[in-house]
């Protein structure tokens, strides 16, 4: 990774996009053929271009809203929040039903998540900022292990002298 000169940003040593799953994008396009059926009385081929127009604008919504986690410039950035690695603890990837529990019953309603349906993978990083007020970030990656193994070489690499 490059170091940050001038406010130029380096490329991101983690990054992943949390969009839906197939299953999600199908179930949203579905929403096109019921607009159809609703404008079908007045003009079939007015239908179908809104039911078009309506399916096609769901999935890119869904897709353009769809939450960024990235480890770049010394930051763990989740949706719209970012914190320094300096003032994190040792992250946890977790998966299958310990994620089940971290998402569920086990979610602390004072952390910061960014959790979606359809990812099974969770990483939870304790906060160690005595002045904040958020205990942990709970954040859902497809990707446990390599967002762990950032966050750490992010660590690592702030602590390290010289670099």
């Amino acid at each position: 990774m490059q170091k940050r000169r001038c406010g130029i940003r380096t490329a991101a040593e983690y990054r992943e996009r949390l969009s839906p799953s197939l299953w999600a994008l199908v179930a949203a396009a579905v929403c096109g053929p019921m607009a159809a059926v609703v404008f079908s009385p007045l003009d079939t081929t007015l239908a179908l271009f809104i039911g078009l127009v309506v399916s096609v604008a769901i999935v890119v919504a869904l897709l353009a809203f769809s939450p960024v986690v990235e480890v770049r410039d010394g930051e763990l950035r989740a949706g719209r929040a970012h914190i320094p690695v300096d003032l994190l603890g040792v992250p946890a990837g977790v998966v299958a039903e310990e994620a089940r529990t971290a998402r569920g019953s086990g979610l602390d309603h004072r952390a910061w998540h960014v959790i979606r349906g359809g990812i099974d993978g969770i990483v939870t990083v304790p906060v160690t900022d005595p002045d904040d007020p958020t205990p942990m970030w709970v954040v859902s990656t497809r990707t446990p292990d390599r967002l762990v193994a950032a966050i750490q070489r992010a660590q690592v690499r702030l602590r390290t002298p010289g670099r």
